[in-house]
């Protein structure tokens, strides 16, 4: 593609003509200025390179561009235009630039090339533009310079990279409080004042945590943080600092505190970890907040914050994560990275790499809103994105990955769980526009979204099966184990979110079995999944709790089936698993406030457990006085045992058949409504189907309390 807008519009460049004129008034010049814009600014002689010597010399050789009287159109200098401009301008405003093409920008003068015009089959994506340094995606609605240059057949207007304005550009020796040098400063000071300690945090995250999560690539990342520690010292080498690769490196350094702190330290050792790892996300958040302000959009400012959304889950703040990747999400469609590399015809390099980028920004997406019953950001609609292959590329040249071929799916790269979370995460979305938008879905779509889920469940490869799977590969394929327990955790998170309203609905006809035992089989499953990678190593611990989604408490609704059945024969193991877990917990170094909370509520189950166990001589001599009426409902605990409870994670089909052959109104009486004539107080303030707030102990212990009495068959 041309690199400049002529070329690219069609026009015909050519000199001027003798009978040219320059209009009356017009200044005549001995030259023609030849410094950069950096040099004419500073008033210094200018070599003429781009970069010149003194900007290498500086380091803002990116800032470095042609010389300001070419940034402008003369008068004498005016492009011819073609004879009849009227088809092509007509054109450009009626439809969007080509699908296989994107906008390349020059750095000298700030032109953008035009993509030629698609078909009536290609799809309408918009236009990468050049701003302020970096790819800015616009859709096709938009009107600003750039479009109204492309019309009139001129140059749009430059915008230098860096800043919003020409004068913010230079490199002041003073704090500018309207440009970026000021925020810059006030982050630097955040740095722990040793570049030992930097270098040792960064490290910790690179050899425990990045190579299992591919978040960031170590090379290029290197290669800026190695530019950030040779600037020169003074206020003039300031901003050269990217606040936006700034972020980025707090945000490694908030999690490489938690990986560095030995898992005996003192109370005071811990709390001294703790808060600086807060110190340093804090200032990442603050450099995210503030890098769009003086910048163009980055791919560093979206790993930041798919970072920092982790980073949030991990310590259970899912609220401020719901922020976080929005915010994350936006920065990233503002870059196209919701439309496939392919359709702007970038490198395949890049284009593999913005794909795993975006299937783990849009996987946290749709999982945190429908942790939280709260809109998602992305939209499908607006999406046009290619799953990722197999490979890795991001090492390789542009020619090498050109040439590169996928490998097989029996042979994973770091690539691999890409593709499969992306597919889950559709599933994800689906069940919250089916389930938990204002309308409540029919009972036969929540199987339906079941079946798929079954489905993604069915094409998952044995290294990441859900049962029994193939730990061959881990030694070699060190980051398998991270990647299957993210899938595991975020299976069994969808599909007990999927049928957790089921839980506690009562049926004469037992429709619901089918839910209440996918829940429960979901439920042990990811219990003893997060039993099972419990470790002793503290780095490892809080890698693996970083894949293990604390977006919901496994342990709560295994509590919850089990007081509500509590003559199963497997209750005294549940208890067991129960007791083991909250003790895990427990031994967390890392321990919530929203962690301690569910480990009260796990052991309100617990206790609840114990009581009716000491009680379950009493309540079967009252089970023997009940009406022959009341007699010929069976107890649950004997369903249970008709339908054992260890049937894993397969389901007959005879089950959803008599589920969908029951098939009534969304909406079912429960027992309260039906025979007691009283409504427990936690009920009329939760929506059917949802639990309180972790938090909320009081209501939980009113919810456990009601459960044996409200939604037993023998109560």
């Amino acid at each position: 593609m041309e690199n400049s807008a002529s070329s690219a519009t069609g026009l015909q460049l050519g000199p001027s003509s003798a009978n040219d004129k320059p209009p009356p008034g017009a200044r005549k010049r001995g030259r023609n200025a030849s410094a950069c814009t950096q040099c004419h600014t500073r008033k210094q002689k200018c070599n003429g390179h781009l970069p010149c010597l003194n900007c290498i010399r500086r380091g803002v050789g990116h800032l470095c561009s042609g010389p300001p009287a070419q940034n402008q159109q003369q008068p004498g200098s005016r492009e011819r235009r073609p004879q009849n401009p009227t088809p092509r301008t007509q054109e450009l405003r009626a439809r969007s630039p080509a699908s296989d093409e994107v906008v390349r920008a020059r750095a000298s003068n700030g032109r953008a090339s035009i993509p030629a015009i698609p078909s009536e089959s290609q799809p309408r994506i918009g236009q990468l533009w050049s701003s302020r340094g970096a790819p800015a995606f616009y859709g096709t609605s938009y009107f600003g310079p750039q479009v109204a240059a492309i019309m009139i057949d001129s140059s749009a207007p430059v915008i230098p990279a860096g800043t919003g304005s020409r004068r913010a550009l230079d490199a002041r020796p003073f704090r500018d409080e309207s440009g970026p040098f000021s925020q810059i400063w006030d982050l630097l000071g955040l740095l722990p004042r040793q570049k030992t300690t930097v270098d040792h945090l960064v490290d910790r995250f690179f050899n425990d945590v990045n190579q299992d999560i591919d978040a960031v690539h170590p090379t290029s990342f290197r290669q800026s943080y190695v530019q950030f520690w040779e600037r020169k010292s003074g206020f003039d080498d300031v901003t050269t600092v990217d606040l936006r690769w700034l972020a980025l490196l707090f945000v490694i350094l908030a999690i490489g505190a938690y990986l560095d702190c030995p898992l005996e330290s003192t109370p005071d050792t811990k709390r001294d970890y703790e808060e600086a790892s807060l110190r340093f996300y804090w200032a990442s958040r603050r450099a995210i907040v503030l890098a769009p302000s003086f910048y163009g959009e980055s791919t560093d400012l979206v790993r930041a914050g798919v970072l920092i959304t982790r980073y949030l889950i991990q310590t259970q703040r899912l609220a401020e994560s719901w922020l976080t990747v929005g915010f994350a999400a936006r920065i990233g469609i503002a870059q196209g990275l919701h439309v496939d590399g392919d359709k702007w015809g970038l490198p395949r390099r890049s284009t593999e790499t913005r794909r795993r980028v975006w299937c783990h920004l849009y996987t946290l997406d749709r999982m945190i809103s429908l942790a939280l019953g709260r809109p998602s950001v992305i939209s499908d609609a607006q999406s046009i994105m290619e799953e990722p292959q197999n490979i890795f590329v991001d090492d390789l040249t542009d020619d090498e990955a050109r040439s590169a071929q996928p490998q097989p799916i029996t042979d994973p790269t770091i690539s691999a769980m890409a593709s499969f979370e992306y597919r889950l995460a559709k599933v994800i979305g689906q069940i919250q526009e089916a389930c938990f938008q204002f309308h409540t879905a029919s009972y036969r779509e929540v199987l339906a979204l079941d079946e798929k889920l079954l489905r993604w469940r069915d094409t998952l490869p044995p290294y990441f099966a859900l049962e029994t799977p193939d730990l061959s590969l881990d030694e070699t394929h060190r980051f398998l184990k991270w990647q299957r327990l993210y899938l595991h955790t975020s299976f069994h998170f969808a599909r007990i979110t999927l049928h957790r309203p089921y839980l506690l609905r009562y049926s004469m006809t037992h429709r619901y079995e089918y839910s209440r035992q996918a829940c429960l089989s979901s439920a042990r499953a990811d219990l003893g999944t997060r039993l099972n990678n419990h470790t002793s190593v503290a780095a490892e611990r809080y890698a693996l709790s970083l894949a293990a989604h604390q977006l919901f408490n496994s342990a709560i609704i295994l509590g919850i089936i089990a007081v509500r059945e509590v003559k199963s024969p497997q209750t005294p193991g549940v208890v067991e698993d129960l007791e083991a877990y909250c003790e895990m917990q427990r031994s967390e170094m890392w321990l919530s406030e929203f962690g301690l909370a569910e480990i009260k509520v796990v052991e309100m189950c617990i206790a609840k457990l114990k009581q009716q166990l000491q009680s379950g001589a009493n309540r079967s001599t009252v089970v023997q006085h009940q009406s022959p009426e009341a007699a010929q409902v069976p107890p649950i605990a004997e369903l249970s045992n008709a339908a054992p409870l260890d049937v894993g994670l397969t389901f007959t089909a005879e089950q959803q058949n008599h589920a969908l052959t029951n098939d009534g109104g969304p909406e079912m009486a429960t027992p309260s409504t039906l025979d007691t004539g009283k409504t427990p107080a936690w009920q009329d303030q939760l929506f059917p189907g949802s639990f309180p707030g972790l938090t909320d102990l009081q209501t939980w212990q009113e919810v456990i309390d009601n459960i044996d009495v409200d939604f037993c068959y023998d109560g």
